[in-house]
């Protein structure tokens, strides 16, 4: 970061080994002081400068401090929280994907939560005016359709814009150890895809939130605010309106390993480093392995060949109707150990098995639906496979968009690189 990062991180605090260690014995003593670390349990380094505040934050059930959602945590240290707000899946997780969520009462802490996954995607100036300080702490999994990082510019936009204080808790990427994939045609914008990255990005939330505030793809409004906190930072009335908490012991060559599902349709971590690849599946006509044991590692089609591995989806918490519900299927099982699916997808977005199901398929004409362009991020893969392209010739085709990002990337990292 050198110079661009004093500039850009108008408030980062960076805690001392030695104060790791006694926080971290201090929540759970089972963590060892040479494990990662995410900014959560770091309470010592957050916590005073939140007491006395009302607090509003952006969470789910991946938000947790040892085995207690930080919601408990912060709570029983006395922070007064006084709203919750909630992405894709629910402020506990259990929402099937896409389920639209309404608003109600957490049944456990009695705290109002606001969906904003459903009618609203932002925080309204309504919804934050009882709020002194906006939180954010949430599990990504590293992936440009995965819509937290929608969920996290929208929530950043509404505090800038309402010139609310906004402090993240920095967690891990799981699959921050590499950057592949077409990088998205803004043409294509979507929820599952705001700006021009690749699909595998390689950057924590903190990161990703640094670039997209230095880049200025934010609101027009969110920019000029931020430009202005940018220019007084100095100023005692904007000392606290952007802080990152770091995670400890993370690099970018870390295989981090999720201590709890971060969202229904990703219950391990073949999933998590199969999705990148295999969520393209969503925009075909095959089953992603959403009503399977292993959903992005399992995925086929009923008129596919016998010959593949067969399955059938059903229905199950997390995916109550799942495509293709209780039809025999064949396809692919990708499953395996987690160091054996590493060196499957090979620090690559795989299309080999999306090249090879669109040659097996027999009604060619039906094999992509009208959601693929957007999860692709443009419509040349379509027509690329379409054309019979092969894996490298598509690959190649990504290189100058991708060597574009990794330098705007470099800019933004707040960890060490993996290369």
């Amino acid at each position: 970061m050198k110079k661009l990062c004093l500039v850009l991180i108008i408030t980062l605090l960076i805690q001392s080994f030695s104060t790791q260690k006694a926080i971290s014995q201090s929540i759970d003593p089972k963590i060892s002081t040479s494990e990662i670390l995410p900014a959560a349990y770091r309470t010592q380094v957050y916590v005073p400068l939140l007491k006395g505040k009302r607090v509003g934050i952006f969470a789910n059930h991946t938000a947790t401090i040892g085995n207690k959602h930080i919601v408990d945590t912060l709570l029983s240290l006395g922070v007064n929280i006084t709203k919750a707000f909630g992405p894709e899946h629910g402020f506990r997780g259990t929402a099937d994907a896409g389920s639209k969520i309404e608003n109600y009462i957490d049944p456990t802490t009695g705290i109002p939560v606001i969906s904003l996954y459903g009618k609203k995607t932002k925080p309204s100036p309504e919804d934050l005016a009882d709020v002194d300080v906006l939180l954010f702490d949430i599990q990504d999994v590293g992936t440009r359709f995965y819509t937290f990082i929608s969920s996290l510019q929208e929530f950043m936009e509404a505090a800038f814009e309402n010139g609310k204080p906004l402090m993240i808790l920095d967690r891990p990427n799981p699959n921050g150890f590499y950057v592949d994939g077409p990088v998205l045609d803004t043409a294509f914008k979507s929820f599952v895809g705001m700006q021009p990255i690749p699909t595998v990005y390689g950057m924590t939330m903190a990161e990703y939130a640094f670039m997209i505030a230095g880049e200025r793809w934010l609101t027009e409004k969110a920019n000029k605010k931020y430009d202005y906190y940018i220019r007084a930072e100095n100023s005692a009335d904007t000392a606290f309106h952007f802080q990152v908490i770091k995670c400890a012991n993370y690099t970018h060559k870390s295989k981090y390993i999720l201590p709890i599902k971060p969202s229904p349709n990703i219950p391990d971590m073949a999933s998590v480093y199969w999705y990148g690849s295999n969520c393209l599946f969503e925009g075909t006509a095959l089953n992603e392995g959403r009503g399977t044991d292993h959903p992005f590692v399992i995925f086929g089609h009923p008129s596919l060949p016998k010959t593949l591995y067969p399955f059938t989806p059903t229905s199950r918490d997390g995916a109550k109707e799942p495509k293709l519900k209780d039809k025999p299927c064949y396809g692919w099982n990708l499953y395996g150990s987690n160091e054996e699916i590493v060196k499957q997808v090979d620090n690559k977005v795989q299309i080999k098995y999306l090249i090879d199901a669109y040659h097996l398929f027999p009604d060619k004409e039906k094999f992509f639906t009208r959601s693929f362009n957007r999860l692709a991020g443009n419509s040349e893969l379509m027509e690329q496979i379409k054309a019979g392209k092969s894996e490298t010739e598509i690959r190649q085709s990504w290189q100058p968009k991708l060597a574009v990002f990794k330098k705007i990337r470099k800019k933004y990292l707040l960890y060490p690189d993996f290369e």
